[in-house]
């Protein structure tokens, strides 16, 4: 993100109460309920049920005045359904769509499309590129965590384990995408600024399977391989099975992100060092509440703050 972004930190009850007030206000104007969609990635990953979950959890509380529609794809990387997805709900004219964009740029076109009918659009977990942006001629507030900062919180967690000199490999998520691209800059400079070799730096797509492909090609070119940095929790499940079907348990560090609850176990046994949680839940009611506030407002797509920053924190061994 540009240094001129507004960057504030939300907290949990305070703008919930804030847009809700005001939704309630924007309700009585206009006559009925108003309607919000959460367009996430696959509802088969943990970290996307978890924000369905929450944000339906929430809107059972506040049922009179907004109803809530969630859609995700199958797959984590289906960009085409989504786009199919976010299309339906422009033409399903609701007030605001909240989305995890599969892609950060390919799904630029469409939320411009909403935004031209008026819509309120709002990214969470992975923000829009930023020159896609300036072309289609739109700004998309993102609400989520800092995923560079979080990602060298986790590095220099790391890095207190290693020697300077030590190799390390990086499993990130996809490259195009926005969060991919600033957990990959958090986990070199974490590594760089402790005088760590990164030897490799491959894609696992935010897929297990993948992440434990990238992570044992890694350790067959790399046998004095001491660490992967992945990319998410996923990933790190498939680098520790790597670590373990190559006989080097013990002997290389494995970090995630995301702190889903499949990866507990793992860090309860060491076979995880670290993992950042995200708050996965909070995120999808954050942009919720954003969306609200904004329509409560009655504000412009243009007139939204760009960044709105939400927490982070790492989770290790000690603090599980």
């Amino acid at each position: 993100m540009t240094q001129r972004m507004r960057r504030r930190v939300l907290v949990a009850g305070t703008l919930a109460a804030a847009g809700l007030a005001g939704a309630a206000r924007a309700d009585a104007m206009q006559g009925g309920k108003l309607t919000v969609a959460l367009v996430l990635k696959s509802l088969a990953d943990p970290y996307a049920v978890a924000m369905a979950s929450a944000a339906q959890n929430y809107q059972k509380h506040f049922a009179s005045q907004f109803d809530l529609t969630v859609r995700g794809t199958a797959a984590e990387t289906d960009t085409p359904a989504q786009i199919r997805i976010v299309d339906e709900m422009i033409r399903a004219r609701m007030n605001a769509i909240v989305i995890a964009p599969t892609d950060s740029k390919a799904l630029t076109p469409v939320v411009a499309r909403g935004v031209k009918a008026g819509i309120i659009m709002i990214t969470i977990d992975n923000s829009l590129d930023e020159a896609s942006q300036r072309a289609a001629g739109i700004t998309v507030p993102f609400v989520g965590p800092n995923n560079r900062k979080g990602a060298l919180e986790v590095g220099n967690y790391l890095a207190r384990r290693l020697k300077a000199g030590d190799e390390v490999g990086i499993i990130e998520g996809i490259s195009a995408d926005r969060n991919a691209q600033q957990r990959t800059a958090g986990s070199k400079e974490a590594m760089r600024a402790a005088g760590m070799e990164i030897v490799a730096v491959r894609s696992g797509e935010w897929d297990a399977g993948k992440g434990k492909a990238a992570a044992s090609r890694m350790l067959s070119e790399h046998p004095r391989l001491r660490a992967l940095l992945c990319g998410n929790d996923n990933m790190a499940m498939g680098a520790v099975e790597a670590v373990r079907d190559a006989g080097r348990t013990g002997s290389v560090y494995v970090t995630g992100y995301n702190n889903i609850d499949a990866i507990k176990p793992l860090l309860a046994r060491g076979r995880v060092l670290a993992t950042m949680n995200q708050f996965a839940d909070r995120q999808a009611v954050f942009g919720i509440d954003v969306a609200l506030k904004a329509i409560a407002e009655g504000k412009k797509q243009s007139e939204l703050s760009r960044f709105i920053e939400t927490p982070l924190q790492l989770v290790t061994q000690e603090n599980l």
